[in-house]
């Protein structure tokens, strides 16, 4: 599907410049220094650019590989510090959840941010559990990382890791730990502080980060309790592992200082999100991770892993609906009325009652994979609808036009400017129809 959305043909514009004009340092948008995020996303979809892929894989493919080699890290890491059936329940889960799948498709800074944050919080979890502080200068690499990704974000949520390790907060001020973070986080915001000046500070730090915390002018505010049906949707179809106590709160793992950390990051990141003004669903994908280490460690030591299991199959009919839902929700003149299909709502509950019956008894183990394929199955018969209803894409390729539409929403407009490599004017400004090409 073509680039969605008004960030992702934005983020992948400035990576393309960079690849073409070889300024690594100043982020540009169509020709103006553009400073609402860190490099890193823009120096992966540049590199990708620079090996020759297309417009629609560059941007792309650097963050499902990242996505790929998190999930890997998580198993080898959770092996290490519990078990590899432990491992197995949370990457598994983590790679079939819907937050996780969905943003590593698209072209956004939210997953290298979640990749990179919770790669430092699994790192960090020898120190405080063991006072074992070898992990801690690949920790703060990764915090760094994660700073380059989305800016003092990472280092907000990391703060209930420092206040649980309070006693011996000295071993992340040797050398190494502090090398290893200003060398991967701090060149950049100096090199583009020393070229840019106070406008990039102003921009960056007052109106892309303290500005969200409290202002409205960025037009993303939402009520307090957003996050609470926004983290259920990101965590389908694992959502029943929830309403299991057990599973939740294992006793025999509860009193772990690394249990108490991955909650602790949870509840405060979300709390931190809530209080927030504005708020958008990716802002919570750096929970998921912890979230599912400790879910997968509830599961992997309960009694009975069936039932919750056998419920998230059962919930994967809600796939046949949403086949419908979704691309429209993300349509220029959505509406949900048109969008809501309930034959395919009936018939996929229908499918799912005989399914959950006849695979329960093989959930523990099979679960993940009946998941994976019913998302593959999902990504088949959307993603085509979402390049036809969501992209600009399609437009760009039918007619090259020169101006764009009056009625078309900033998706389209800035999916238009992403394929056409520049500003086009408005059809009620050049006087012209949008099939005008210029071929």
């Amino acid at each position: 599907m073509g680039m969605i959305g008004p960030d992702e043909p934005r983020y992948a514009d400035v990576g393309r410049a960079m690849a073409r004009s070889g300024d690594w340092i100043t982020p540009h948008l169509w020709g103006q220094p553009w400073f609402e995020k860190p490099a890193l996303l823009y120096w992966m979809t540049g590199a990708a650019f620079r090996l020759g892929l297309g417009p629609d894989l560059a941007p792309r493919l650097p963050v499902a590989l990242l996505s790929l080699l998190f999930i890997a890290f998580l198993w080898w890491r959770v092996k290490l510090e519990w078990d590899e059936r432990t491992a197995w329940f949370a990457s598994t889960m983590l790679a079939t959840s819907a937050g996780w799948l969905a943003y590593s498709h698209v072209a956004v800074t939210d997953l290298p941010l979640a990749a990179f944050f919770s790669a430092a919080v699994l790192l960090s979890l020898p120190w405080l559990a063991r006072a074992q502080s070898s992990t801690l200068p690949a920790a703060a690499a990764c915090l760094g990382l994660a700073a380059l990704a989305k800016g003092l974000v990472p280092l907000v949520l990391f703060l209930p890791i420092f206040a649980l390790g309070w006693r011996r907060l000295r071993d992340w001020l040797r050398p190494a730990p502090l090398l290893a973070f200003s060398i991967c986080a701090l060149p950049w915001y100096i090199l583009c502080t020393v070229r840019n000046g106070g406008e990039f500070l102003r921009v960056f730090f007052v109106e892309q980060q303290f500005s969200r915390f409290g202002s409205s002018a960025l037009q993303h505010v939402q009520p307090f309790w957003f996050y609470l049906p926004i983290l259920l949707l990101l965590l389908y179809p694992w959502i029943p592992l929830l309403a299991f106590p057990s599973i939740v709160f294992e006793k025999t793992v509860r009193r772990d200082p690394r249990v108490r950390a991955l909650a602790a990051v949870v509840l405060f990141g979300l709390v931190f999100f809530s209080a927030a003004l504005n708020k958008l669903p990716g802002y919570v994908v750096p929970l998921l991770p912890p979230l599912f280490v400790l879910l997968g460690l509830g599961l992997a030591r309960s009694p009975r892993p069936a039932l919750p299991l056998g419920l998230s199959v059962f919930l994967l009919a809600l796939l046949l609906p949403a086949r419908t839902i979704a691309p429209g929700m993300l349509a220029p003149h959505a509406t949900f009325a048109a969008a809501i299909g309930i034959s395919s709502a009936l018939a996929g509950i229908a499918i799912a009652v005989v399914g959950a019956v006849l695979l329960g008894r093989l959930a523990p183990r099979f679960a993940p994979i009946f998941v994976a394929a019913a998302f593959l199955w999902f990504q088949f018969a959307t993603f085509p609808r979402f390049d036809a209803e969501a992209s600009a894409r399609p437009m760009w390729l039918r007619d090259h036009p020169r101006c764009t539409p009056v009625a078309a929403t900033r998706n389209i407009h800035y999916g238009l400017f992403y394929y056409a490599g520049g500003l086009l004017p408005d059809c009620s400004i050049t006087n012209t129809q949008p099939d005008a090409s210029v071929r």
